[in-house]
């Protein structure tokens, strides 16, 4: 009698459940706050995951505009993009971006912490952020996520 195989698990739309969840991201330092929301819209931190599918689940961002960074980065980091024509680089710093955009500050940062491809662009639709506290998404009932990184008392 030959024993019986047993084969990798591969998930299908039909075995996703996806969850929502708020965080806020008062006083919290971005890179912390961007690698814990990558994982959750990755769906790392489920059972299930496979490098090749999105089963990550939502993230609500709130009080984006409160997020922190350490060091000299608040005057000394540049952002950059290009407007496409001859001579059309722009340059922003983070203190800048964060009054005018601060909802961009943390989708860039989460970006680039997703796959380059068509994966990482679907996966990115389902980052909500907002500056401030409140988010048209309460119909979903999101719950609270907390993550294990230090708060940065300003």
């Amino acid at each position: 009698m030959k024993p019986k195989l047993q084969r990798t698990f591969s998930p299908t739309p039909d075995d996703i459940d996806r969850s929502w969840y708020v965080v806020d991201a008062s006083g919290a330092p971005l890179g912390r706050l961007a690698s814990e929301i990558a994982k959750v819209l990755r769906g790392k931190n489920k059972p299930t995951f496979a490098p090749h599918f999105d089963g990550g689940d939502y993230v609500v961002v709130v009080n984006a505009q409160k997020v922190q960074i350490t060091g000299r980065k608040s005057t000394e980091k540049m952002y950059y993009h290009h407007s496409g024509y001859p001579g059309g680089l722009r340059a922003d710093s983070f203190e800048r971006m964060r009054d005018l955009y601060p909802e961009r500050l943390i989708e860039t940062a989460v970006r680039g912490m997703l796959p380059k491809n068509k994966l990482g662009r679907q996966t990115i639709k389902k980052l909500k952020v907002y500056p401030g506290t409140e988010h048209p998404h309460a119909a979903q009932s999101p719950e609270p996520l907390e993550f294990g990184y230090r708060k940065i008392e300003a």
